[in-house]
């Protein structure tokens, strides 16, 4: 910090001390101007050739005096600083001198309040220490001492309200400044939540979709394991896919929260519906047939947009899997239509779909979870039961929606 700099600290910290020297200057500015003759013998201001009269020194001693308490009483102190100087120029002794304390209070009271009453009281204290100077002073009513009193106030509450003026700038500033400080930092929070709900959305349609996976191989594996080895040795086999897979997708989702430089960052792209005859593919390896109708419009599509579709179509599929019952059969349709992307899929089954139905018992979140997609994309999701039996979801997906700020009530 420059010297300066903490000069201005130190004269925050102590207003009392500045005000104490800025009257001491005052005084010693009118008490020297008390002994300057302004017109001499040669036309010019000469020292020496008058000297002021006691009274004189007592209202400049008080003048400066009050105006160490200007910034606690400056309407106060202006009063009694224009008081000692109508008494000055009353009993006819003025020098000159004791309205510069008048000038000061004057200064430090338009820095303080607003234009509308700074030019108020401006205007009646240089109306009112002029006329009194032209018709009760010592001096002819024309004099240049007269007009410069009118000129030393007048220029006092315009200097005091350019103060006031740039202070309100600078402080607006600085609160603007502050503001938009603080709406980085909410911003910043809110794109932490979206993030963290974005990848909840992820790991619970991963871990849901191939846990039900597993669970039915390994269910199938232990049904034939001996009468039919060979087909429970398959079963394995695709449990073990079906990990390894939920593995990985694990693996690149929460690599999302690595730092900047930690190692074995994630690499491979956001599942979408480029990968989905895999996804199909894991689900007629367990037992359940699916159909897929896919137009060729929907591939590439918006990156959020492609995501989205994936995940709807898996927990769809999964919710199938886990309560449809045994020999149902799903029906999965992508097409796009106009500006959007329309997810239907279907199945026949009868089961009982807790979680679909939207019964709320602690129970799982999928249905949720895919309305929270769909709605953090603009778009619109509906689920329920068709009629004669088996359930239906549908999602809109605008294509080239701008994303909604989703719900603080995120699922895990």
């Amino acid at each position: 910090m420059t010297t300066f700099g903490r000069g201005r600290c130190w004269a925050k910290a102590h207003p009392l001390a500045v005000d104490g020297a800025l009257a001491a200057a005052v005084l010693v500015c009118m008490v020297v101007g008390s002994f300057v003759e302004p017109y001499g013998h040669d036309g010019g201001p000469t020292w020496g050739t008058r000297t002021p009269g006691a009274l004189s020194l007592v209202l400049m001693v008080l003048g400066a005096t009050a105006l160490v308490f200007r910034r606690r009483a400056p309407w106060v102190v202006l009063a009694a600083t224009c008081g000692f100087t109508v008494v000055d120029l009353v009993t006819g002794e003025f020098r000159g001198g004791v309205v510069m304390s008048a000038v000061i209070a004057l200064f430090t009271v338009a820095a303080r309040t607003n234009r509308h009453t700074t030019w108020r009281i401006g205007l009646v204290t240089m109306t009112g220490l002029t006329a009194v100077a032209m018709l009760a002073g010592p001096l002819p009513w024309y004099a240049q001492e007269n007009l410069g009193i009118f000129a030393w106030t007048g220029m006092a509450a315009a200097a005091g309200d350019a103060v006031r003026s740039r202070r309100a700038f600078v402080d607006a500033i600085r609160e603007r400044a502050e503001r938009a400080e603080r709406t980085r930092e909410e911003e910043a929070r809110r794109r932490v939540a979206e993030e963290r709900l974005r990848i909840a959305r992820d790991l619970h349609d991963v871990v849901a979709h191939h846990i039900a996976l597993v669970n039915v191989q390994a269910g199938v594996a232990a049904h034939v394991m001996d009468k039919r080895p060979d087909q429970a040795k398959e079963a394995l086999s695709h449990v073990r896919d079906a990990s390894r897979s939920a593995l990985d997708e694990l693996r690149a989702t929460v690599g999302l929260l690595r730092q900047t430089g930690d190692p074995e960052a994630p690499t491979e792209p956001a599942p979408g519906l480029a990968r989905l005859d895999d996804l199909v593919e894991t689900f007629r390896h367990a037992g359940l047939p699916v159909e897929v109708t896919c137009g060729d419009t929907v591939m590439g599509l918006p990156a959020g947009v492609d995501l989205a579709a994936y995940r709807i179509i898996q927990e769809a599929l999964t919710n199938v899997q886990k309560h449809a019952g045994t020999g149902a059969k799903a029906e999965v349709s992508v097409i796009r239509v106009g500006p959007n992307a329309e997810i239907t899929v279907l199945d026949d089954g009868g089961g009982e779909k807790k979680e679909q139905s939207g019964e709320s018992d602690g129970g799982g979140h999928g249905l949720l979870g895919m309305r929270e997609r769909v709605s953090a994309l603009n778009g619109r999701c509906t689920a329920g039961p068709r009629y004669g039996g088996g359930f239906r979801v549908h999602a809109i997906l605008p294509v080239t929606a701008t994303p909604v700020t989703p719900a603080e009530g995120g699922t895990a």
